[in-house]
């Protein structure tokens, strides 16, 4: 599935496949969720927070852009 199906932002998002070496020198979890990645995952890098996000997060979190990848929508917070 591509970044253009879940609708994720190409303009924040750099759709990449997760490799052995990212896993073992970058990280292997989502850096919102912290869902374990592995190798061959879909991964999309996060330009904005330098991070690896899995698909579900990338496309929540593209959702909530516009297109300067700035936060449009706050999600409600306990504070």
């Amino acid at each position: 599935m591509s970044a253009n199906d879940l609708n994720i932002n190409d303009q924040c998002f750099v759709a990449q496949r997760a490799t052995e070496k990212i896993l073992l020198h970058v990280t292997n979890v989502c850096g919102i969720c912290y869902r374990d990645l592995h190798e061959g995952d879909d991964v999309y890098y996060d330009m904005q927070e330098y991070r690896y996000l899995c698909s579900e997060c990338a496309a929540e979190l593209s959702a909530q852009m516009n297109d300067a990848c700035e936060i449009e929508e706050e999600q409600a917070a306990l504070f």
